[in-house]
């Protein structure tokens, strides 16, 4: 893996980590207030074409941040329905 792909995962994968950060918060709170469902499908819809494909050309990067990603979005996804009458 040469330094490019390698700054891609790394940066990548910490992104997803915002994800993390709204699903901690939700709990934390007990409210989802704020947050936008759709924009969170929409995303989720976005990470998991960008992993099909990155599966399809092989692209070690891609496959791993976008699979963290996507762990992310469904965990905000499955919060906020557990969440969203409370």
């Amino acid at each position: 893996m040469n330094l490019i792909a390698l700054l891609t995962t790394i940066f990548g994968t910490a992104m997803s980590f915002g994800y993390f950060s709204q699903v901690r918060r939700i709990i934390k709170t007990k409210s989802v207030k704020g947050v936008s469902f759709a924009t969170y499908i929409f995303f989720t819809l976005g990470i998991a074409m960008w992993l099909v494909y990155g599966i399809s050309i092989a692209d070690l990067p891609i496959i791993i941040s976008n699979s963290v990603f996507l762990i992310g979005a469904l965990s905000v996804i499955v919060v906020y329905l557990i969440y969203r009458n409370k």
